[in-house]
C-alpha cells in the first residue's frame, strides 16, 4: 500500500521509502533483522511488523498483545492457529492487572474539558452547517450495531475494546448517545460528576456497582449508556476526522473509565485517594478504578488463539499462576537449567559483622545498626569482587536516606575510594546517564556500583537492564521487595484474591516478593558462560516461607553453609571463590593452557 505525503518539504526516512517499494518482496531470511535491514536499506521495524503476519509462531512480550493500543495495530490479522509465546512473563498477572486500571485526576478532567469544548466547535462548525449528512450517516450506523461497522472485522472485535463482551458488540448503541449532541451532553455530566467525587476530605472505597448506581441517580447516566462510551468517542473522533489523538487523551482516560465501570459488576474497586504517595505532602486527589481480577485482560488471548505459552525464568512457584489467570493449563513443566559449572554463588546474609541482625523491615530500617551493617557490607565486597555491583533497594526515599547516612558517615567515601558510584532516579534521562557513565567505568576497568530500585517499587532497571558479563559480577538485594501494604489498591486486590480465588494474603505476598528478587539476581547472569555472586541480605530470606519460592536454578546453587551469614563471613566465601575457575571448567582450562603453549612453541 503507497502513500502519498501531504508535506513534500518534509524530510523522510530512506529505509522506510527503500520497505515501501519493495512491497511484497520484503520477506525476511533466517537471520538478524538490523543487520538485513541495514544490508538491503528496509525498515527492520516495519519489515517485523510485516512478517507477525507469516509467522506460525509469535514470541513476543506480553505488552503486544494486553494492551488494546498496541494489540489493535500489531497483532489484529493474527489466525486462531498462530502460537503465541509470552516470554518473561513472570509479572503478567501484574500487567494484565495494570491494563485495566485507570486513574483520573483533576488535570484529567481539566483536559477533558478543553477536549468537549474542541469537540463541540468542530461539532457546530464544520457539520451542522456544512456536512450534516456525515453526522446522519454517522446516526445510521450506530443504530444498526457495532457489528456492521465497515472498519470492524470478524478477526479483530475484541482487538478493537477489549472492555466490551463480545454480544454488545451486536447491540445497537443506545439512542441517548447517538445523536452527537446528546452525547457531548451526557460527557460533560459526566465530568461534573467525577469531579464532585474528588471534592472529597476523605478517602473512599466502593464497589462498581454502588458507584454506577450514585451516578444513575445524580448524573442520569444508565449504566448500559456506560458501556458504549469509548467506542462512541472513536466514532465522532473518526466522523469529526480528528487525526491528532495525543491531544485527545483525557477525554479518552474518562470514556475508558466509564466504559470498563458499566461493563463490569466485579473484579473492580473505585478507591479515591487524596495524596498519591510519591508526594505525600501535597494534596492531589486520585479517583482510581482499580482492576484486581487478571484473568479479566487475558482471557480474549485465550479465547482468540489455539495455543499460548508462558514462561520465564522465575515463574515460582508455577502452580499459582493458572490460578491468578483463571485458566486451566493443558502441559505445565517446569525444566531445570542445564550448567557444567557452578557459575552463580548465591548467599544468604542475616547479621552484620557485630552479629546484629539485618533487615529493611518498618520497624528495623531506620536502625543506625542497619544502616551501618548494610554500609559495610558494600566496603568489603567492592574491595574483593571486579568491575560492576549492583545494588537494589525497596524503595527511592529509603536510598536516599541510607546513601545520606553513609555521607555523613563516611562509608560512601570508603565505597568510592574502590568503585564509582551511580543511582538510579525518577527521572529517565538522568538514570540513563548514570547507566551509560556505569558501563563506561567498568569498560575501563575501573569499576563502578549501581544503586537501583526492585521493579514493583517503580524501578526501570530491575526490568529492562541486563548486567551481564564484568557489568555485574556481584548483585546486593537490600530486603525483600514486598509491595506497599497498606496501599489501598493492594489490599483491595488481596481481598478479592481471597474472596475469588481463595489465595492468602502472605501466600501472594511471599510470592510476588520471590519472584521480582529472583528477576533482579537473574539481570546479572545471562549468557551460560557468564558468572557472579548474589547476596539476599535480609533476615527474611532464611525463612522457609520465602527461601522456598526462589525459582530452582536458584535453589540448585544455594548450599546450606551460605545460609544464615554474617558480613566476615560473606567476605570470606568471596574470597575463596575463584573466578578463572568459575568461568572455565578445570579440564577445560586444562586443555586450553596445553593449546596455547603448543601454538606459542
Amino acid at each position: 500500500m503507497m502513500f502519498k505525503r501531504k508535506k513534500p518539504n518534509v524530510e523522510l526516512c530512506d529505509y522506510f521509502e527503500n520497505y515501501e517499494k519493495a512491497d511484497e518482496n520484503a520477506l525476511l531470511p533466517p537471520g538478524d533483522l538490523k543487520e538485513f535491514g541495514m544490508d538491503r536499506g528496509w525498515c527492520p521495524y516495519f519489515l517485523a511488523r510485516r512478517m507477525v503476519h507469516f509467522a506460525n509462531v509469535i514470541v513476543c512480550s506480553y505488552q503486544y498483545l494486553l494492551d488494546p493500543k498496541v494489540g489493535g495495530v500489531i497483532c489484529k490479522e493474527l489466525q486462531k492457529e498462530t502460537v503465541v509465546v509470552f516470554d518473561e512473563a513472570h509479572s503478567i498477572d501484574n500487567v494484565c492487572v495494570e491494563a485495566l486500571s485507570v486513574s483520573v485526576r483533576r488535570s484529567t478532567l481539566q483536559g477533558a474539558t478543553r477536549n468537549l469544548n474542541k469537540i463541540k466547535q468542530e461539532i457546530d462548525r464544520r457539520f451542522k452547517e456544512t456536512d450534516a449528512e456525515r453526522l446522519q450517516a454517522e446516526y445510521n450506523r450506530l443504530v444498526e450495531g457495532l457489528a456492521l461497522r465497515e472498519d470492524l472485522s470478524e478477526t479483530d472485535q475484541w482487538l478493537a475494546n477489549p472492555a466490551l463482551p463480545h454480544d454488545i458488540l451486536k447491540e445497537p448503541v443506545p439512542g441517548n448517545i447517538r445523536r452527537a449532541d446528546h452525547f457531548h451532553d451526557l460527557l460533560r455530566r459526566l465530568l461534573q460528576h467525577l469531579g464532585g467525587r474528588l471534592d472529597t476530605e476523605n478517602a473512599e472505597k466502593e464497589r462498581t456497582v454502588s458507584f454506577v448506581s450514585s451516578l444513575n441517580s445524580q448524573a442520569r447516566i444508565e449504566q448500559k449508556t456506560l458501556k458504549f462510551c469509548y467506542e462512541r468517542l472513536q466514532f465522532l473522533m473518526l466522523t469529526l476526522e480528528i487525526t491528532d489523538t495525543d491531544e485527545f487523551l483525557p477525554i479518552k482516560t474518562v470514556c475508558n473509565f466509564a466504559t470498563l465501570v458499566g461493563t463490569y459488576a466485579r473484579g473492580f474497586s473505585i478507591i479515591i485517594e487524596l495524596y498519591d504517595e510519591r508526594m505525600p505532602h501535597i494534596p492531589d486527589p486520585i479517583l482510581q478504578l482499580s482492576c484486581h481480577d487478571a484473568s479479566l485482560a487475558i482471557k480474549p488471548v485465550f479465547d482468540r488463539f489455539q495455543s499460548v505459552v508462558i514462561t520465564s525464568g522465575s515463574l515460582s512457584p508455577i502452580d499459582l499462576y493458572p490460578r491468578l489467570l483463571s485458566f486451566n493449563p493443558v502441559v505445565s513443566r517446569s525444566f531445570k537449567m542445564s550448567m557444567t559449572r557452578d557459575c552463580i554463588c548465591p548467599m544468604v546474609l542475616t547479621r552484620g559483622s557485630d552479629q546484629l541482625p539485618i533487615s529493611t523491615k518498618f520497624d528495623m530500617r531506620s536502625d543506625p545498626g542497619v544502616v551501618r551493617n548494610y554500609g559495610k557490607l558494600l566496603v568489603e565486597m567492592v574491595s574483593v569482587v571486579p568491575d560492576g555491583v549492583v545494588c537494589f533497594f525497596v524503595s527511592y526515599s529509603y536510598m536516599e536516606d541510607i546513601i545520606d547516612t553513609w555521607n555523613e558517615t563516611g562509608i560512601l567515601k570508603e565505597i568510592m575510594q574502590q568503585k564509582l558510584v551511580f543511582f538510579e532516579t525518577e527521572d529517565v534521562v538522568d538514570t540513563t546517564l548514570a547507566l551509560e557513565n556505569y558501563r563506561k567505568a567498568c569498560d575501563s576497568g575501573r569499576g563502578g556500583v549501581m544503586c537501583t530500585m526492585y521493579f514493583n517499587c517503580r524501578g526501570k532497571v530491575a526490568e529492562g537492564i541486563d548486567f551481564y558479563r564484568h557489568y555485574g559480577r556481584l548483585v546486593i538485594m537490600y530486603g525483600v521487595p514486598f509491595q506497599y501494604t497498606l496501599s489501598k489498591i493492594l489490599l483491595a486486590r488481596l481481598e478479592y484474591l481471597r474472596d475469588a480465588f481463595q489465595i492468602k494474603e502472605g501466600d501472594f505476598l511471599f510470592f510476588d516478593a520471590s519472584r521480582q528478587a529472583a528477576q533482579c539476581v537473574g539481570r546479572v547472569i545471562r549468557p551460560k558462560d557468564d558468572y557472579g555472586m548474589m547476596i539476599f541480605a535480609d533476615k527474611r530470606y532464611s525463612g522457609i516461607d520465602m527461601r522456598s519460592k526462589l525459582p530452582g536454578w536458584i535453589l540448585s546453587h544455594l548450599r546450606d553453609s551460605h545460609l544464615n551469614l554474617s558480613t566476615d563471613m560473606a567476605v570470606l566465601i568471596s574470597r575463596e571463590v575463584n573466578p578463572k575457575s568459575l568461568l572455565i571448567p578445570q579440564e577445560t582450562e586444562k586443555s586450553l593452557n596445553t593449546r596455547r603453549i603448543g601454538e606459542d612453541g
